[in-house]
């Protein structure tokens, strides 16, 4: 019986998370912030900042101290990695504002969050967050912060991070799996 509850209180969590999630973006897209690419900018940033939070959130919605620990590191190796690429690249940004555009940060935090939730929770609970993500890469070409190959680069940076050090909460997991010309999926179950 115990084990029917966690179920529930897991489809409920991710549920309300999902719902949560879907409701910010319509709501950040929605809204007054700016004007054009200004307001792609403030509505990718505010992103940006939420989807990780979510993801983070989640961990204590479903008292679950291993995502969060996993969490942690997957978070604090997608910030040093970018970081240190940021500083010893030097790749000037298309707006001429610094020195600082490869590879996207803003990119990397997002897609780390969104692979996190992927990786943890399963692929379903991922996709508004996934969506939320591509929005966030997507709002910082559009605003001349960066070239697609930053924002793509931090994308593959925050993905390869949470999956690094992130496993399936409960349950099956399904994922997606290319290599090799091989497409397919992928599931898991943690015992």
């Amino acid at each position: 019986m115990k084990a029917r509850d966690n179920q529930t209180v897991l489809y409920s969590a991710h549920r309300h998370s999902l719902c949560f999630t879907i409701l910010c973006f319509v709501l950040l897209i929605t809204s007054p912030f700016a004007m054009a690419s200004d307001q792609a900018e403030s509505n990718g940033s505010i992103l940006r900042t939420l989807i990780p939070v979510v993801a983070y959130g989640t961990t204590f919605y479903l008292h679950d101290a291993d995502g969060r620990t996993q969490f942690y590191k997957g978070f604090f190796t997608n910030l040093a990695v970018t970081y240190a690429l940021k500083k010893s690249i030097s790749k000037t940004r298309p707006n001429g504002k610094d020195n600082e555009s490869f590879p996207s940060g803003h990119s990397s935090v997002a897609f780390q969050g969104a692979a996190f939730i992927h990786r943890r929770y399963g692929w379903k609970y991922a996709v508004p967050a996934y969506l939320g993500a591509s929005y966030v890469a997507w709002s910082r070409v559009e605003s001349d912060n960066h070239y697609t190959v930053d924002v793509v680069a931090g994308a593959a940076i925050g993905i390869a991070s949470s999956f690094i050090f992130t496993k399936p909460y409960k349950g099956f997991v399904v994922t997606p799996v290319a290599a090799n010309g091989f497409y397919g999926i992928g599931i898991s179950k943690q015992w």
